[in-house]
């Protein structure tokens, strides 16, 4: 199977997966892996998180990010792949982030977002950004 052929069985693996193992890196280079719900939109990958959270600090010191499928326990499902990740800070890219993760998690985003709005939290997140890998 060529490249295009093991990139589209990954793709293939990643969109029916429901979570995604998200490795950002601190200073010393360790990888520090979280297991993260996560959206495909326009060729991105969209995930949301507390701003103040580590993999958003790690991500601001450096892009370098690594992805798998995994289980809700983080368990990996798959081979990684490195790519790179950024906060994302406008509108759009937040509107479309937002609108593929209710696409996705449908009720169980709603819930999220309804007890983050009551507890004041909704608007201390951060949308993460990861390039396709």
């Amino acid at each position: 199977m060529g490249p295009d052929g093991v990139e589209s069985v990954f793709m293939t693996s990643l969109e029916s997966a429901r979570y995604l193992s998200l490795a950002t890196f601190r200073r010393n280079g360790r990888a520090v892996e979280t297991a993260v719900w996560f959206a495909i939109a326009d060729d991105h990958l969209y995930v949301f998180s507390a701003a103040d959270a580590g993999k958003v600090k790690r991500l601001r010191n450096s892009p370098r990010a690594r992805v798998t499928p995994c289980d809700v326990r983080g368990r990996l499902q798959g081979e990684p792949r490195d790519t790179q990740a950024r906060v994302v800070s406008d509108p759009e890219s937040i509107k479309r982030a937002y609108a593929a993760l209710r696409a996705k998690y449908g009720l169980q985003m709603w819930l999220t977002d309804f007890f983050s709005r009551l507890t004041g939290r909704i608007n201390s997140r951060a949308i993460i950004e990861i390039d396709r890998p």
